[in-house]
C-alpha cells in the first residue's frame, strides 16, 4: 500500500498533464480515500498561470484582454462561493457516494487495475452527459447550473463560475480535426455555452462527445455563439448570479394554477409552461444577431483598480483560511467565511454601481479592522498588520463620506 502522506504530493509534471487530462492509469488509483490529493488546490496555481498566459496572448493578438474585468471577478467571485462549504464537511455527493458503495456495492473490482481505471472513466463520463443533461431539462437542477452560464465572456475564467448549489474548462481553439468526432472539443462546448437557438441544450458532454451524438443531443459550431443565458441577469453581484433562478421557480411556481403544474414547474424544463412541451417552444427563445453587446461595469478605472486590489487581499485571506481549516477554530472559520461572502458581495455592488455600494463598503472595511483586532483575520506578514490598519482606516473614511453624501443628496436610496 503506498503511502496516504506521499499521495498528497503531485509534482510539477503531474499537474501540468492533469490540467489536459494526460494522466496515467497508475498515477490516479487510490486504495484509500485518504489517499487522494486535494486536485481542486493543487490545480489552483497552475489554472492561475494558465488564466495569465491566456490573458497575455489575447491581449497580443486582439489588442485587448479576452473578456471584461468585471466578468472574470464574478466569475472568481461565484468559483469561490462554490468551495467555501468544503471548509465545514465534505461534500454531499462524496459522502453519499461512499456510503452507498459501503452498504450497497454489488461487486468490489481491484483498485490497482488499469482495466478499472478504463471501465471507471467511461461510467464517470456517461453519468456526467446524463447529470449535465439533466442540468439542463430539470428546472429546479437548472437553478444550480445557469450560474455556470451567465457569464457573456468564454474563457478559462468562465470554468470557475460555478454554482454553491452544484459541486469544466475549454481554449480558445478553433477545431482538432479527426478529434471532433470522439472528444468534446472547445468548438463543441462553444456551441454548449451560446444562447444561439441552434446551441440551445446541445452538446452536454464531459471528455466523449459520442454520448450527444448517441442521444442526438450533437449540434455542431456553425455560425457565430453568442454566450451567456437566453435572457441576461445584466448583473456582477455573487448572490444574484447565484440564486436569480431560484427566485425566479418561487414566483413561477406560487403564480401558476394547479398542483400538478407546480411540481412541472420544478421538475420541467426552465422554458416550461402550461400548455407547452416538457422543454418549452424553441421559438420563444430570443434570436441573437451577432451583434450583441455583453453587460459591462460602468465603474471608473480607479475604482476597478481599488476592487482587484480589495479581491487580491480577500484572495489571499481565502487561500490561507483553506491551508489552515485544521487548526482554526470554528468561530474564527465562519467569521472568515462570512467576511469573504461580505467582499464578494461588495466588489458586486460597486462594479454594479449600486445605490448602497459605498455604505456596504464603509460596512465591509470597519467589519475587517474588527476581525484583525479580535484575531481573526492576520496578514500573511504580520509586520504588515499596522500598514493594513491604516489602509483600511482610509478606505473607511473615503467610503463613509461618500455614504453620508449620498444619504443627503437622496435619503430614500
Amino acid at each position: 500500500m503506498k503511502n496516504p502522506e506521499a499521495q498528497q504530493d503531485v509534482s510539477v509534471s503531474q499537474g501540468i498533464r492533469m490540467m489536459f487530462y494526460v494522466m496515467k492509469p497508475s498515477e490516479t488509483s487510490f486504495q484509500t480515500l485518504e489517499e487522494v490529493p486535494d486536485y481542486v488546490r493543487k490545480a489552483t496555481p497552475l489554472f492561475i498561470s494558465l488564466m495569465l498566459l491566456e490573458l497575455v496572448i489575447s491581449w497580443i493578438r486582439k489588442g485587448k484582454p479576452l473578456g471584461g474585468l468585471d466578468d472574470a471577478l464574478a466569475s472568481l467571485s461565484a468559483g469561490i462561493m462554490s468551495q467555501l462549504p468544503r471548509l465545514f464537511y465534505r461534500s454531499i455527493e462524496l459522502t453519499s457516494y461512499v456510503y452507498i458503495w459501503e452498504n450497497y456495492r454489488l461487486i468490489s473490482l481491484p483498485w490497482d487495475s488499469p482495466w478499472t481505471w478504463y471501465l471507471t472513466f467511461l461510467g464517470v463520463d456517461f453519468g456526467y452527459y446524463w447529470f449535465h443533461r439533466m442540468a439542463h431539462e430539470v428546472n429546479i437542477m437548472w437553478a444550480g447550473h445557469q450560474t455556470h452560464h451567465s457569464s457573456e465572456g468564454y474563457n478559462l475564467s468562465t470554468a470557475l463560475r460555478q454554482s454553491v448549489l452544484q459541486i469544466y474548462t475549454s481554449w480558445v481553439i478553433d477545431n482538432l480535426g479527426p478529434l471532433e468526432l470522439i472528444l468534446n472539443t472547445p468548438s463543441h462546448h462553444r456551441v454548449h455555452h451560446g444562447r444561439n437557438r441552434y446551441c440551445i441544450d446541445k452538446n452536454f458532454a464531459g471528455t466523449l462527445i459520442i454520448w450527444d451524438r448517441i442521444f442526438g443531443t450533437f449540434e455542431a459550431e456553425n455560425e457565430k455563439v453568442v454566450y451567456g443565458l437566453t435572457h441576461p441577469i445584466n448583473t456582477f453581484e455573487p448572490f444574484k448570479v447565484q440564486f436569480h433562478h431560484l427566485v425566479n421557480i418561487w414566483t413561477t411556481f406560487w403564480a401558476t394554477p394547479g398542483l400538478f403544474n407546480k411540481f412541472s414547474v420544478i421538475f420541467k424544463g426552465p422554458g416550461w409552461s402550461p400548455g407547452k412541451p416538457r422543454l418549452g417552444l424553441i421559438e420563444e427563445i430570443p434570436e441573437v444577431e451577432g451583434k450583441e453587446v455583453p453587460f459591462s461595469s460602468s465603474a471608473s478605472q480607479l475604482l476597478k483598480m481599488y476592487v482587484v486590489a480589495q479581491f487580491a487581499l480577500m484572495l489571499a485571506f481565502y487561500e490561507e483560511t483553506f491551508a489552515d481549516k485544521a487548526v482554526l477554530s470554528q468561530v474564527t472559520l465562519l467569521l472568515r467565511v462570512c467576511f469573504i461572502i461580505l467582499t464578494l458581495t461588495s466588489i458586486g455592488f460597486l462594479l454594479d454601481q449600486r445605490p448602497k455600494a459605498a455604505v456596504l463598503e464603509t460596512f465591509r472595511c470597519l467589519v475587517f479592522l474588527i476581525l484583525c483586532r479580535s484575531g481573526h483575520l492576520k496578514p500573511c506578514i504580520s509586520s504588515l498588520s499596522f500598514a493594513f490598519e491604516i489602509f483600511f482606516s482610509i478606505c473607511i473614511a473615503f467610503w463613509g463620506v461618500r455614504s453620508v453624501k449620498q444619504l443627503v443628496s437622496d435619503p430614500w436610496r
